[in-house]
C-alpha cells in the first residue's frame, strides 16, 4: 500500500496539477505592496501644534493629491490580480478533486491568520498608552490610523471565499456576469447620489471588487491576450476617457482614493484601464521578474506581502511616537508637513519607515508562514505542530460557510470599533471561529495517509518522515 500511495502522489505531481506560478502576476502584487507602502508612509504628518502632538494625514490639502491618485491607487489592480490567482487556485485544487470547501478552507487560513498577532498586539499597546496617560486624541487617532487597511482584508476574504461561485458563474456567462455586477455598481451609485445616503455606497464593497475580480478572471482564462493589442490599447483609452468625463463633468470626485470610499464606478474604469494595460506589460515582466535579483525580492514579497500589509501602518505610528519622544526629549525639529524642509527629510522618513516594518515583518510573518510551511522538523505536513493539532481537535468544529462571515466580522469590528480592550476581544473570539472554520475534515486510514504523502511526507518502512529528511 506505501508504494501506492507514493506513486499516487508522485502521478498527480507529474500531471501538472500544481503549475509554474506566473511571475508577472507576483511582481505586479510585489508592485502594488510597495506603491502602497510608499503612498501610506508619505500620508504621515507628526508635529508639535499650540496644543502638543499631532498625528495627521500630510497630504490632505496637497495641491497635486488628485492627479497623482490616478497612477497610485492600484487597488483595482491588486483585485485584478487576486482573480487571477484565484481563479489559477481553483482550478488547481478543483483537478485534484479537492471540493469548494476545502478551498475556502485554505483561503482562510491564509488571510485570517496574520491578522490574529496584529488585533492582539495593536490592542494591548493602546491600551497601555491608555493607561500611562497618552491623551486620548492621539490614542484615537492612531486606533483608525492603524485600522485603515483592514478594509481590504475583509473583503478580500469574502470576496477569495466566492471565487467557486463566481467561477462558476463565470464559466455559464462571463458577460453577463460582469456585466451585471457593473449594473449594480451603477445603481447603488446612483441611488446614493438621488437619496444623499452616503451609507449606501458601501453595498458597492461587495459589487466593485467583485466585479474586478470578475475581470481578472478574463485575464486567467486567456480571454484578455486572445484580444489584438490595438483593440486592448483602445479599451484602456475608452475607460480612462470615461473617467475623465465623469470626474471633470459628474457627480465623482477626480482624487481617486476618495472614491474608495465608499467605492464607486470610477473605480471599474480605472480597473479596466489597468486590466488592459497590464495585460500588455505581462511578457516582459515576467521575463524581467525571472532574473535571479527580482525573482529574490517578489518571492520575498510573496512570502510575508499579507504581513507587511498588516504591520506596515503601526510601524508607521510606532517611528512617529518615537519622533515625538525624541522632539520632547531634547527639541528634535519636527517640520510642518508639506513644508520645504518636510519635503527634504522624506528621503530619511521613508528609510526609517522601512526599517521599523522589516522589524516588524520579521517579528510576525511566521503567522503567515505557518499556513503553508511544511517539512519542518516535527511537523506533519500541514504546517501544524503535533501538540497544536492535538489541541486544535479538542476543539468544536466550524463549517466554512459560518467561519468565512466571522472573519469578515471580526476584521470589521476592529476597523470600525477600534482595538480598545472590549472590541479587540470580540475581534479576538471572531477571527478565531474563522480559525476553526479553516480545519480540514479529520481523515482516517488510508485517506489520511495519501493527505499527508501529498502534504510532503514520504513513507520508509511503514513511517511517515519529512520529504526534505530523506
Amino acid at each position: 500500500m506505501d508504494a501506492t500511495i507514493q506513486a499516487s502522489a508522485a502521478g498527480r505531481a507529474a500531471a501538472g496539477t500544481k503549475p509554474a506560478r506566473d511571475t508577472a502576476i507576483d511582481a505586479a502584487r510585489a508592485g502594488c505592496l510597495a506603491v502602497v507602502f510608499l503612498l501610506h508612509a508619505m500620508m504621515v504628518g507628526v508635529s508639535v501644534g499650540p496644543g502638543g502632538p499631532v498625528l495627521e494625514n500630510a497630504l490632505e490639502g496637497w495641491e497635486y493629491l488628485a492627479p497623482a491618485t490616478w497612477v497610485v491607487q492600484i487597488m483595482p489592480l491588486f483585485f485584478l490580480i487576486g482573480g487571477f490567482s484565484g481563479w489559477t487556485a481553483w482550478q488547481r485544487r478543483r483537478a485534484r478533486g479537492v471540493d469548494a470547501a476545502g478551498f475556502v478552507r485554505d483561503r482562510i487560513t491564509r488571510l485570517v491568520r496574520p491578522a490574529v498577532p496584529l488585533v492582539a498586539v495593536v490592542g494591548l499597546a493602546l491600551a497601555g498608552l491608555a493607561a500611562a496617560g497618552v491623551p486620548a486624541e492621539i490614542v484615537q487617532t492612531a486606533s483608525f490610523r492603524i485600522g485603515q487597511p483592514l478594509w481590504f482584508l475583509a473583503v478580500y476574504l469574502g470576496a477569495s471565499a466566492l471565487v467557486p461561485l463566481m467561477v462558476r458563474l463565470h464559466e455559464w456567462r462571463p458577460g453577463v456576469t460582469i456585466g451585471a455586477l457593473v449594473g449594480a455598481v451603477v445603481a447603488v451609485d446612483a441611488l446614493r447620489f438621488a437619496t444623499g445616503v452616503e451609507a449606501l455606497g458601501f453595498l458597492n464593497l461587495a459589487f466593485v471588487w467583485l466585479a474586478m475580480q470578475q475581470l481578472g478572471f478574463l485575464l486567467a482564462d486567456g480571454t484578455v491576450d486572445r484580444m489584438p493589442v490595438t483593440a486592448r490599447l483602445r479599451l484602456a483609452g475608452c475607460a480612462l476617457g470615461g473617467l475623465l468625463a465623469i470626474t471633470l463633468s459628474g457627480p465623482y470626485t477626480p482624487d481617486l482614493l476618495q472614491n474608495l470610499n465608499p467605492p464607486t464606478v470610477c473605480l471599474v474604469l480605472l480597473g479596466t484601464a489597468q486590466l488592459a494595460l497590464f495585460s500588455l506589460v505581462r511578457r516582459p515582466l515576467g521575463r524581467w521578474a525571472e532574473r535571479r535579483g527580482p525573482a529574490r525580492v517578489v518571492a520575498s514579497f510573496g512570502e510575508w506581502g499579507m504581513t507587511m500589509y498588516l504591520w506596515h501602518l503601526p510601524a508607521f505610528v510606532l517611528l512617529a511616537a518615537g519622533l515625538l519622544a525624541a522632539n520632547a526629549s531634547f527639541g528634535l525639529v519636527l517640520p510642518e508637513p508639506l513644508s520645504a524642509e518636510w519635503w527634504a527629510t522624506r528621503p530619511l522618513w521613508l528609510l526609517g519607515a522601512a526599517a521599523v516594518t522589516a522589524l516588524a515583518v520579521r517579528a510576525f510573518a511566521r503567522w503567515e508562514r505557518g499556513s503553508r510551511s511544511s517539512g519542518r522538523e516535527g511537523d506533519d505536513g500541514t504546517g501544524r505542530m503535533p501538540r497544536a493539532r492535538a489541541l486544535a481537535g479538542e476543539l468544536p468544529r466550524v463549517p466554512a460557510w459560518f467561519a468565512v462571515p466571522a472573519g469578515v466580522l471580526g476584521v470589521g469590528t476592529a476597523l470600525v470599533v477600534g482595538f480598545a480592550p472590549v472590541p479587540a476581544l470580540v475581534s479576538l473570539a471572531l477571527l478565531g471561529v474563522a480559525l476553526l472554520g479553516a480545519r480540514p475534515p479529520r481523515l482516517h486510514g488510508r485517506a489520511a495517509l495519501v493527505a499527508r504523502v501529498e502534504a510532503g511526507m514520504s513513507v520508509v518502512g511503514g513511517k511517515l518522515i519529512p520529504q526534505h529528511q530523506m
